[in-house]
């Protein structure tokens, strides 16, 4: 372990004239310095009062710096051994779920922080394909998918695996679709409003180029604070500058909106993510009248909101939307309820923002396979689909009492309430312990390959008074023998690092 003992002296430049904070430009440099080797795990960085006064700033400004890191797993504080970088670097970062940052100012940061939202331990790739990590978030139980229907889609796919599709998608999908929509979200649309995507990615990549070519400049998209990351980077990546709204146990509160600022606006209304409130009618009306009045659009993201384990599905934000001049535009995949190696989902618009989004469709062209396309609209057809999913909701509720039952009563955590979809969040207390817990419990998952990621890293604004620590485990691997098993693991990891400190 390289020598603890003697700080090392970084070239570190703070600019008082940018947009982002004193904290955050630090938090930044010695990130990015660790990322580089320039610091290396197990070495002293100077003490808060040393570089506050090297650098002419508050200690606080350095403080809340290292409080950042600490919480990313980047620094470890000890009881009279000052601040140094972790020694556990290389399983805390294969661990870190960071989002990225949207300031122009700092993409190599928002490369580095895509980089690093991974949930397995480094070198992994190729097992995790194989082998899914038990709690690893987001991730169904394929088990139960290979039935006489899937397998009939297939074969019969093949034999038009020579015919093209359309660009907006095979017309029978999007039948299907709208169909599916109709049972399952309430919606009552056409197949016109239908357009296929190879997920919720492409999807939104879709919609924001559509919007940035109308609107000849750069876009302002409101995401979810804390909410899911990827789509939160996709945003970032075709330029957008990203706004944080927070949310409460409701999810987010149309009240507190800006106006006059953001063009659209990232939201999941029926499980927020991944605190899980689900937005109530009373919001849902006030946030669709707030998009009418300052014509943003409103980007339903509908990851998993079939897979409900109390009571049915809530209808979807689009089913309250006006088919014509609305402002709803929802996204939805296959990837939680069928598999996610289909990269097969969908749009659904109303027909101001279809007018918008078809030439851009058309001149990018189709992005899902003939054969994926055919192959859904059979199995589709064959309701097979509804009855897997039924099938999934009763063997995720049987996970998610496992979770409470094995987990639930732990002191120092609180397991929140769920609904339905394939995560559970695990809250730590609020101690200023809860970063190094969250740290050395995610460190110490992965090095078991459990998958856990930490629930502090879904936040894009880092705030005292806001961000929460714990962890966001999935229920939805595909061996429950496995799964069980790692929950256990995964209590004894946490008994013992909480347990530490008392």
């Amino acid at each position: 372990m390289p020598d603890a003992r003697s700080a090392a002296e970084l070239p570190i430049h703070l600019d008082r004239s940018a947009e982002a904070s004193l904290p955050a430009q630090l938090a930044v440099a010695l990130r990015s310095a660790i990322d580089a080797g320039a610091l290396r795990p197990g070495e002293a960085v100077p003490a808060t009062r040393t570089l506050a006064s090297r650098l002419g700033v508050a200690r606080g400004v350095v403080v809340e710096a290292y409080e950042q890191l600490t919480a990313e797993g980047y620094l470890l504080a000890g009881h009279g051994r000052g601040t140094r970088v972790s020694p556990d670097l290389g399983l805390a970062h294969a661990a870190t779920f960071l989002s990225g940052s949207a300031s122009a100012a700092m993409p190599r940061t928002e490369a580095r922080r895509a980089d690093r939202a991974q949930t397995r331990p480094v070198g992994a790739e190729a097992v995790r394909r194989a082998d899914p990590l038990p709690l690893a978030p987001g991730v169904p139980d394929t088990s139960s998918i290979d039935r006489p229907a899937w397998r009939a889609a297939w074969r019969h796919a093949a034999l038009r695996a020579h015919v093209e599709a359309p660009e907006l998608g095979d017309p029978r999908l999007r039948l299907e679709i709208a169909e599916h929509l109709r049972r399952m979200r309430g919606t009552t649309r056409t197949a016109e409003d239908v357009i296929v995507t190879a997920g919720t990615r492409e999807g939104l990549g879709l919609l924001l180029t559509a919007l940035g070519t109308t609107s000849g400049r750069g876009l302002v998209v409101g995401v979810e604070d804390p909410g899911y990351p990827s789509l939160r980077r996709v945003a970032a990546r075709h330029g957008a500058h990203i706004v944080a709204l927070p949310v409460d146990a409701e999810g987010l509160d149309p009240g507190a909106l800006p106006v006059g600022m953001l063009d659209a606006i990232i939201v999941t209304p029926s499980h927020q993510y991944p605190l899980g409130g689900s937005l109530p009618l009373a919001r849902r009306r006030e946030l669709l009248a707030w998009a009418t009045r300052t014509g943003a659009v409103i980007v339903e993201d509908d990851y998993d909101s079939e897979l409900r384990h109390a009571g049915s599905p809530l209808p979807a934000l689009a089913a309250l939307d006006d088919p014509e001049s609305g402002s709803v535009v929802l996204l939805g995949t296959f990837s939680k309820t069928v598999s996610q190696s289909l990269a097969a989902g969908y749009l659904l618009a109303p027909r101001r923002l279809r007018d918008l989004i078809e030439p851009v469709r058309r001149d990018l062209g189709g992005a899902v396979s003939a054969v994926v396309q055919s192959a859904l609209g059979d199995y589709l057809e064959s309701g097979e689909l509804r009855r897997h999913t039924t099938r999934m909701r009763r063997r995720y509720a049987m996970r998610r009492e496992s979770v409470v039952t094995r987990l639930s009563g732990l002191p120092g955590l609180t397991v929140r309430p769920m609904s339905g979809g394939l995560h559970a969040v695990l809250e730590l207390g609020e101690g200023e312990r809860a970063p190094y817990v969250e740290s050395r419990v995610i460190a110490r998952s992965t090095e078991c390959g459990l998958g856990a990621v930490p629930l502090s890293g879904y936040w894009q604004r880092h705030s005292h008074a806001t961000e929460r620590f714990g962890l966001v485990i999935g229920t939805g691997g595909p061996d429950s023998v496995q799964f069980e098993r790692a929950l256990d693991t995964l209590r004894e990891i946490i008994v013992e690092e909480i347990g530490a400190g008392n």
